[in-house]
């Protein structure tokens, strides 16, 4: 019989892997590696997923390796940008390809205007003017459009930016620093290397590594890929298999941990685009009711969400004026216990030290939940 495995032990699972429920020693890179990337297409909000999991992180430690070339922001799973390792960034593209493809060509602005177009040719104008030195989205379609003038400059560009491995260059997401948006291609910025490859088969048990045990359907919501329960049969020999609260058939890796369903968890900050919140298609094992509850529009603006005890507890905000940083804190539903309102404030300082180093005064608020309509 297939072991059940309770929500608050899948929960405590999952925090172990995403490295939420301790602060790691891993150095910058391991992390990257080891959770497949951070999705990062802000510039800067990503740098609290990695000090939210790494002991003693301070940003400097990220923005060096994206100088250095050692770690690189490009379009990946659910084709959006991603922070990922330049071995990652070689072995994952091609595999999530399919999901660029469907991106570019289901695109209600940009599908049609490249509809039939001869897209080998545009994909080596695209890298041919995009070698020798990164481009701006304008740059690239001003010299696109003279070369295809009866297509729309714009959806040149994109479909270039889904066809060709591009990768978003510093100073554009550096911490404390900024710049336009600006690409080259992989080839370009990291050395035409191919000999990082992987397989599906071997992209699953990673995926595991870092969110599991998951089902099917979580493996594809957070690739963007489709088909892949004939992947994860032929690899099932090698895999556990559990079932949640639900019925949903999960898989796991033999020797992945699986922590005591009591064992704390600390109060942590996710940042608006947290992959842990964004990587499975049954989201119960961290987000409660009451988060649903909230109103969060599909288009506004993210949320940044606290966990407390493992659990979506409320959301926060920084605002800063005059030298001064002040972090608000709203509960969903009510106030925070007193041991958990003190572990909440502790974390908040220590984020706000982080943020702002420089700030005269920083301040945490505990907010009373919002009123709901």
């Amino acid at each position: 019989m297939t072991q059940v495995i309770s929500r608050r032990a899948l929960n405590r699972a999952t925090l172990d892997r995403q490295l939420l429920l301790c602060r790691c020693e891993l150095s910058v890179v391991e992390a990257v590696r080891h959770l497949l990337g951070l999705q990062a297409q802000t510039p800067h909000t990503w740098y609290i997923g990695l000090w939210s999991r790494l002991a003693g992180f301070v940003p400097e430690q990220a923005a060096s390796l994206l100088t250095d070339r050692k770690l690189v922001r490009i379009a990946l799973m659910r084709s959006t940008i991603h922070l990922v390792t330049p071995g990652d960034a070689r072995a994952l593209r091609p595999l999530i390809q399919p999901v660029l493809d469907r991106d570019l060509y289901r695109n209600h602005t940009h599908g049609k205007p490249v509809e039939g177009i001869d897209m080998a040719r545009l994909i080596a104008d695209g890298i041919e003017l995009l070698a020798p030195k990164p481009l701006t989205n304008k740059q690239l379609g001003t010299l696109l459009g003279q070369r295809w003038p009866e297509r729309a400059p714009a959806s040149l560009v994109y479909a270039i930016r889904n066809q060709v491995p591009l990768v978003q260059v510093p100073p554009r997401g550096v911490w404390g620093s900024s710049g336009s948006i600006a690409h080259t291609t992989a080839d370009a910025w990291l050395g035409q290397d191919h000999t990082s490859t992987a397989t599906l088969e071997q992209m699953i048990p990673r995926y595991l590594a870092a969110f599991g045990p998951a089902s099917v359907k979580d493996i594809q919501v957070w690739s963007g890929l489709t088909g892949l329960r004939e992947v994860v049969d032929r690899i099932r020999p090698g895999l556990l298999t559990f079932q949640d609260q639900h019925g949903q058939e999960l898989f796991d890796l033999p020797d992945a941990t699986r922590p005591d369903p009591d064992t704390p968890a600390p109060p942590r900050f996710l940042y608006d685009f947290d992959n842990l919140l964004r990587s499975y298609a049954d989201r119960t094992r961290v987000i409660t009711d009451e988060h649903g509850k909230q109103g969060y529009r599909a288009h506004g603006p993210i949320p940044q969400i606290l966990l407390v005890d493992g659990f979506t507890a409320g959301d926060w905000t920084i605002n800063r004026s005059a030298g001064s940083a002040t972090i608000t804190i709203r509960p969903y539903e009510r106030s925070f216990s007193t041991a958990d309102a003190a572990a909440v404030t502790e974390e908040a300082h220590a984020l706000l030290t982080f943020t702002d180093p420089d700030a005269e005064t920083r301040d945490v608020i505990l907010d009373r939940p919002r009123e709901r309509v």
